[in-house]
């Protein structure tokens, strides 16, 4: 009988899903839309996030336009991405509101190239541990009389190719945000 490994790769896309938003945030000298993902903003009563009420651009290599649906949102868009304490300046104008991204001193790159590699080796542990899972599940059906031996150890390959190639999807990401923060 063949293992379905169908929640396992579920699980593995999730994990990949959150590394490419978990990278994504970690902001660069490059303008970035995804930094304000997070950043919610009080509107009519509830916090919803920036998109929900405002535009957002790349206005050029270091700056993001928000320009709101409705112009009385501007105020409550500009504090809160300045409350999010995310390193930006964040100015209003006719037109909206104008977030700047600072150029990275090299001490700042070093530390966003630490943060990148403590996510992304977060990101493996959670795969390790879904892995484990796994392979437990396996182990438990070979010792059930559910599945040969020989049909485990195929499982155990098949599992590994998974994780391999998640790892590498990781590995892949990570590079792709050293070359980002390096400029």
């Amino acid at each position: 009988m063949a293992y379905d490994f169908k929640p396992f790769e579920k699980r593995i896309k999730e994990i990949e899903e959150r590394a490419g938003k978990e990278l994504a945030g970690i902001r660069t000298g490059r303008a970035a839309p995804a930094i304000l993902d997070a950043v919610l903003v009080e509107s009519y009563g509830t916090r919803v996030p920036i998109v929900q009420i405002a535009t957002v651009n790349v206005e050029d290599a270091r700056t993001i336009r928000v320009t709101p649906w409705d112009l009385g949102h501007a105020k409550e868009i500009e504090k809160a991405i300045t409350v999010a304490n995310l390193g930006l300046s964040v100015g209003a104008d006719e037109k909206g509101i104008r977030v700047s991204f600072p150029e990275l001193t090299s001490d700042r790159r070093a530390q966003l190239l630490k943060l990148a590699k403590e996510k992304v080796e977060e990101l493996r542990t959670e795969l390790r541990v879904a892995r484990d899972r796994v392979w437990s599940d396996i182990q438990k059906q070979e010792k059930d009389k559910l599945m040969a031996e020989d049909d485990k150890f195929r499982a155990k390959d098949e599992m590994q190719k998974r994780v391999d190639s998640a790892n590498r999807q990781f590995d892949q990401a990570l590079e792709r945000k050293e070359k980002e923060i390096a400029g």
